[in-house]
């Protein structure tokens, strides 16, 4: 169903972040496609050269996407952010009057005071894309002390933005119950849930390519376990290098596949401390269109996640791609929705525990899972019904804007 209004979609990265290529741009494309038209903002840590803001306006102009942008400032941190906030809020007011965008999309926190404020001062309404709960996330990550003055202040700034919020996005199930129960969000507001979906032609396209990966790498013959992402922070590094000691221990022939963008130095140094050789283990970097071609040529796939409060609201898109391409994943219980996904239709094992007993047992269950009939198009499956841009992402992301303008019409 198309759906005629006109979006400002506010984002606080640059245009070039990986991120932003692979889970906003999409998305903003299905807008597109839904009849919407959008214009995309964003927040550029350093002056583009002109010719590549030409380059990247083109393009996306040539996508029926408008690309504005604004610059980031990083320090001093809140007198920065505030400057941003105002300087956002300033170009939004100025685009709903003089151009009657109807609807500001704030993706996460800080783009969501632009939203309020700018609701404030035009006549618009405002869609609260909830990409976490950012409070908690800093006090799970230790930045914040759990009850600080920081803290305070922001849970109360969230409360503001979610009473100003005409809809609300989350990424999962668990997330709405709890935006859901929150007494700052009116019952008639639409929460939507819409997990960190990927586009699955990009991984029909390398079907058959397996084996061609896996001589280019030199890994024919080897279980192949991949990782995909970051390294570090949330991501609990040194779990995952002890697993991968575990699998190669259990089977010398396991090959671990890192692709990420964080330094391949410090990977090296934790896989070369427990024993894994220099033809063990590849750490690369490679473009975000690359990454279902890596894939194609891995048995299984793993992602461990530091479990607390703040991840219910998590869903990892690694752990879509790993699906995509066919591939049982392992990855801790309590991240977002991902006990639900792994158990109910079984495309994987949730690790309960850090500890080589627990890595061997989860390695020995998906081994198990990986010989049973049909099992990489069961992933595939899951990967169509759960996380497929076009066919969940899409239709979700116009449904709301469908509600907004159904309640428009009828107020």
């Amino acid at each position: 169903m198309r759906c005629a209004a006109k979006t400002l979609y506010i984002c606080y990265f640059g245009l070039r972040e990986p991120l932003v290529q692979t889970q906003v741009l999409p998305y903003l494309r299905q807008l597109v496609a839904g009849g919407i038209e959008v214009t995309l903002l964003t927040f550029e840590p350093g002056k583009l050269p002109q010719g590549e803001v030409d380059k990247w306006r083109s393009k996306l102009a040539q996508q029926d996407l408008r690309w504005l942008s604004l610059r980031y400032h990083k320090k001093p941190s809140l007198p920065a952010t505030l400057y941003d906030i105002a300087a956002g809020v300033r170009l939004a007011v100025r685009l709903v009057r003089e151009e009657g965008i109807a609807v500001v999309h704030a993706r996460s926190h800080v783009p969501a005071a632009m939203a309020a404020l700018t609701k404030k001062l035009s006549a618009c309404r405002m869609v609260f894309d909830i990409r976490g709960f950012f409070p908690e996330e800093y006090v799970d990550a230790g930045v914040w002390p759990a009850g600080g003055l920081l803290y305070r202040l922001t849970k109360r700034a969230e409360r503001t933005l979610l009473a100003s919020s005409d809809a609300c996005i989350v990424l999962t199930n668990r997330a709405r119950e709890i935006v859901r129960s929150s007494p700052w969000v009116s019952a008639h507001v639409p929460i939507e849930v819409i997990p960190c979906c990927v586009d699955l032609q990009r991984f029909a396209e390398v079907n058959g390519c397996r084996e061609v990966m896996r001589k280019q790498l030199g890994v024919q013959g080897r279980r192949v376990i991949v990782y995909v992402g970051a390294m570090g922070g949330w991501y609990l590094s040194e779990q995952m290098a002890d697993f991968l000691a575990v699998a190669h221990r259990l089977n010398p022939s396991t090959f671990a596949l890192i692709v990420s963008q964080s330094s391949s130095s410090e990977v090296v140094g934790r896989l070369a401390t427990r024993g894994l050789g220099q033809g063990d283990f590849l750490v690369v970097t490679v473009a975000p269109e690359q990454v279902p071609r890596y894939l194609a040529a891995a048995d299984l796939a793993f992602c461990f996640i530091k479990p607390s409060y703040s991840k219910v609201s998590s869903s990892p898109t690694k752990i879509a791609e790993y699906l995509a391409a066919g591939l049982p994943v392992i990855c801790n219980s309590g991240i977002g929705d991902v006990d639900d996904v792994l158990s109910r239709d079984r495309v994987g094992v949730l690790l309960r525990d850090f500890t080589a007993e627990a890595y061997a047992a989860a390695i020995n269950d998906v081994e198990t899972l990986r010989q049973e009939p049909g099992f990489a198009e069961r992933c595939r499956a899951t990967a169509r019904a759960r996380f497929d841009l076009c066919a969940v992402g899409g239709p979700r992301y116009r449904s709301v804007y469908q509600a907004l303008v159904a309640a428009g019409a009828a107020g």
